[in-house]
């Protein structure tokens, strides 16, 4: 018996470039033996035409399904919204531009019939710019130190996982979905596969140092609590270099007291224990906060309009 695949696009700025994505995944899956397919675009409120260019997509189609989304949510909480959608035995992430080939897909496949869980693409050259690769370095320091990922595992936006995992994932509910977070609690069976990274061929990325610093800035507030852990180790460390120069100060006033006790390292001292509470106090600001969004039901996301003819007779 044949299983199902469903690709899930998260779509922005992608209204040229999203249909050569399909074409691909048709062509690929028309060669490949014992998979069906199904397609799942998710536009997050793309400025631009996207969305009438999925609705073009899904027209007299059965296995493709566009889903809009009423604002721009974040590339998290459009798979997510895809995943919700997903009917498939196996679920596999790709990006809307191209760069992640779809051609290359039995490779993930074929590695998720080892045994394994997950399996990411794994790129020898990326083609992303400079701005895009110093931020992946970032985003894989940060998943190892804050939500333990192993250091040998490369993660990327082209994945596959099984129908237990992405159905694990869409237990979550609360807002600020961060995939990677999500993967990584669930399961430990995780690999990689090498594949090429092509260069964008039309366009420029849709994500921002801003947008790339709130997914991080996501990432270890939302599932991780050793920020709070460093804040209390950094505050201890703080407080005994504040004691010990308390000492050393007394110290150095009564072996001279002719040496007078500096007034600009009294209020350097000061300025530097006051701006890290201040930090401290952010932080824990920053967790209450989401903790008060979470409780105040913010959605997820809110799709505004879906086109799905899977079931139509």
């Amino acid at each position: 018996m044949s299983k199902l695949v469903s690709f899930v696009i998260p779509c922005y700025r992608s209204a040229q470039m999203i249909g050569g994505v399909v074409e691909e995944i048709d062509r690929t899956m028309e060669g490949t033996d014992g998979y069906t397919y199904e397609i799942i675009l998710v536009n997050d409120a793309s400025p631009d035409d996207t969305f009438e260019a999925i609705r073009a997509l899904c027209a007299g189609r059965k296995d493709i399904c566009g889903v809009n989304l009423a604002k721009n949510f974040g590339q998290h909480a459009a798979l997510m919204a895809g995943f919700r959608h997903a009917r498939g035995d196996v679920v596999v992430c790709l990006d809307d531009d191209g760069q992640t080939p779809a051609n290359e897909v039995g490779k993930l496949l074929a590695k998720l019939e080892e045994g394994y869980d997950v399996v990411y693409a794994k790129y020898a050259h990326k083609q992303h710019s400079m701005f895009r690769n110093f931020g992946s370095r970032i985003n894989e320091r940060m998943t190892r130190i804050m939500l333990g990922k192993p250091k040998e595992l490369y993660l990327s936006s082209y994945f596959a996982m099984k129908k237990f995992v992405a159905q694990e994932l869409i237990r979550y509910e609360n807002p600020f979905p961060y995939v990677i977070g999500l993967v990584l609690r669930t399961t430990k069976k995780i690999a990689n596969v090498e594949v090429t990274h092509r260069e964008r061929e039309i366009g420029t990325s849709g994500y921002t140092m801003g947008k790339l610093l709130g997914l991080w800035f996501n990432g270890f507030t939302a599932f991780s609590i050793k920020p709070l852990r460093i804040a209390t180790v950094v505050g201890v460390a703080s407080a005994c270099v504040g004691f010990a120069y308390g000492i050393y100060t007394i110290v150095k006033k009564f072996v001279n007291p002719a040496v007078p006790v500096g007034f600009s390292a009294l209020m350097a001292t000061l300025v530097f224990f006051c701006g890290l509470i201040l930090i401290m106090l952010g932080m824990i600001g920053e967790y209450i906060g989401r903790i008060y969004i979470s409780m105040n039901n913010s959605p997820q996301y809110v799709v505004r309009e879906c086109v799905d003819e899977r079931d139509a007779k």
